[in-house]
């Protein structure tokens, strides 16, 4: 189950980007790493090609650790830890663990 997924609004909580927030483009549940739009931005050197017309310096967001952000809970508007419980049915809700509300 994971905890954290796109759509969802994050705040940075460590690294150059710390005290950012934005939505989650892309999460990467393999290696642990999420895009996050507008933070940890780096520049690429493109060359022109066939596809892409234009070439120079394009920035673009790179991937941080999943372990340097925390859910914003709607509810509450804070940066919180996700807990679980599971419902009769044997669904999984994520709920924050200041308010007790659930993000799904």
């Amino acid at each position: 189950m994971k905890k954290i997924r796109k759509g969802d609004k994050v705040k940075v909580i460590a690294g150059n980007d710390r005290g950012r927030e934005g939505d989650v483009m892309r999460v990467y549940p393999n290696i642990e790493r999420i895009i996050v739009k507008g933070v940890g931005i780096i520049t690429r050197h493109q060359r022109p090609t066939q596809r892409q017309r234009e070439g120079g310096i394009i920035e673009r967001e790179g991937t941080i650790p999943l372990s340097n952000v925390l859910l914003i809970c709607p509810e509450c508007d804070r940066p919180t830890r996700v807990g679980f419980t599971v419902l009769e049915t044997g669904e999984k809700l994520r709920l924050c663990k200041q308010c007790g509300q659930s993000f799904d």
